[in-house]
């Protein structure tokens, strides 16, 4: 099949009305999520100066003779221009990704510097325990506001509502749809596809979509496609015909119409610390990275994981005690449940589980392998009848695999990482699948926090392979922490 046929005609060539409002709409949130950020931090940061102030100096009036009650609204008003100034509101940076998080930080941090330093020359007698506690609670509180008013907008963004970008896609037919399916499986993120301009040679002379995508132009007239559709970002993929002359035109045009220019390579699932840009003979070249296998980074993992998982173990003994009375209590057969899973470079080894199912689940199966509810070579089934009573509960809220605590402590697993296969489906991967096996399975991973069983068998490996590319101890905390948000929703536990 040729990218060409592809392309369906429309139901109707006629522009639709009501874009420029529509546009406009999407301004108008923009602004107004843009405000209440503002009204947030000024709260938070009002709140940290007073707790600043309540824990240095109590009910007593400070002996110092320095104005507080100027100096509190003064330092606010600091901390909100240098949130400006490293540009935390702009609309580029809020509402997806981690570099919100990271201006903000160095915004506090660089605040903090200056006062400091300015303290000590004009030899201000402002109590560094003040400055200290404000700094510490504003930057923490800012950073925990920030998180909240972004899940609320990554809500409204999976309903169809709350601010997004409407994005016009450009290229080719098989790139075009690409992007748009990549776009569209994270619609928090804030990329609303609204139309598509493809290569002049496959513009028919009817109305056309590309997919559910209409076909508003060709290469031509990309900013008049653009506002005929109320679009305020292009989004340019690969094609041969986007020269680089044409590219610098295309960003000439776009200058000073409010629309923005972002260029989507085809190079996919690669995170960013990897990708850095090269400026050479006047060409942005990318470079990317080889993953990282083994080195001081690995060792620094292994060590926190085995250090993590005994900690757990000590703490958590009390409740694995109790489970386990309630899976001997529950239905006969050993309390424990030892499978023999493949982990790092292909060597097996057993994972231990709380059981969760009858003692003959294993012979059952294959009765039950015509009601699989997933695709792939995993079986999954939602009402599965040979999970117990007890094992229902734990598998709901994750408590079954609390045991694998054990597993990571003998340096089989990691906290983090992809699911542990079993040996019958490692011997039908490909070459692609197979690079799960460069890692240590674990406990959890990006797999578990995106959604579980309720995963297609392909989101599910391109997520493993995903977190293998990209693997850091920073994405590491960050997937624990969802884990506990994945694990008290219950989703896709089943």
């Amino acid at each position: 099949m040729t990218s060409a046929t592809l392309l369906t005609p429309a139901r109707t060539s006629s522009r639709p009305d009501g874009l420029a409002s529509s546009r406009q709409s999407m301004r108008t949130d923009q602004r107004a999520y843009v405000r209440a950020l503002i009204v947030l931090d000024t709260a938070v940061l009002a709140v940290a100066v007073l707790v600043g102030y309540a824990a240095r100096f109590g009910e007593s009036a400070p002996r110092e003779t320095v104005p507080y009650v100027l100096v509190a609204p003064g330092l606010v008003l600091a901390w909100l221009v240098s949130l400006k100034v490293l540009r935390c509101y702009d609309d580029r940076v809020i509402g997806y990704g981690a570099d919100e998080y990271r201006r903000v930080s160095m915004a506090s941090l660089r605040l903090a510097g200056a006062t400091a330093i300015a303290g000590y020359v004009a030899d201000v007698g402002v109590s560094r325990g003040f400055l200290a506690i404000s700094f510490a609670v504003g930057t923490i509180g800012l950073e925990a506001a920030r998180f909240a008013a972004r899940k609320r907008l990554h809500r409204a963004r999976s309903r169809g509502a709350g601010w997004s970008r409407r994005v016009l896609v450009v290229g080719d037919t098989a790139h075009v749809l690409e992007l748009v399916h990549t776009l569209r499986r994270e619609p928090y993120a804030g990329y609303q596809v609204v139309g598509a301009c493809i290569p002049d040679a496959l513009l028919a002379p009817v109305a056309q979509r590309l997919g559910d995508v209409p076909v508003v132009g060709s290469f031509r007239g990309i900013p008049e496609a653009a506002a005929s559709i109320g679009a305020d970002t292009v989004a340019v993929t690969a094609s041969g015909e986007l020269t680089a002359t044409r590219l610098r035109r295309l960003g000439w045009q776009l200058e000073g119409t409010g629309i923005d220019l972002v260029l989507a390579p085809a190079l996919t699932d690669v995170a960013g610390p990897r990708i850095h840009t090269r400026p050479v003979a006047g060409l942005p070249l990318i470079h990317v990275e080889a993953p990282e296998f083994r080195g001081a980074r690995k060792l620094v993992k292994g060590l926190v994981d085995r250090s993590v998982s005994l900690m757990a173990l000590a703490l958590l003994l009390p409740l694995l005690a109790f489970i386990a009375l309630a899976v001997k209590l529950d239905s006969r057969g050993p309390v424990l449940f030892r499978q023999i899973r493949v982990g790092q470079g292909g060597q097996e080894f057993g994972v231990y589980k709380f059981r969760t199912m009858v003692v003959n689940a294993d012979r059952l199966l294959a009765e039950l392998a015509t009601a699989n509810e997933t695709d792939g070579l995993m079986f999954k089934m939602r009402d599965d009848p040979r999970i117990t009573r007890v094992g229902r509960l734990l598998r709901k809220w994750s408590l079954d695999e609390l045991p694998q605590l054990v597993n990571v402590l003998l340096g089989q697993m990691s906290l983090v990482g992809p699911r542990p296969p079993l040996p019958s489906e490692v011997a039908r991967y490909d070459g692609d699948v197979a690079r799960r096996l460069l890692v240590k399975p674990g406990m959890t991973g990006l797999w578990q926090v995106s959604g579980r069983s309720d995963l297609s068998w392909e989101d599910g490996i391109r997520l493993d392979l995903y977190y293998v590319e990209n693997w850091s101890l920073a994405a590491d905390l960050t997937i624990l922490w969802k884990t506990f948000g994945a694990v008290l929703n219950s989703r896709g536990a089943y």
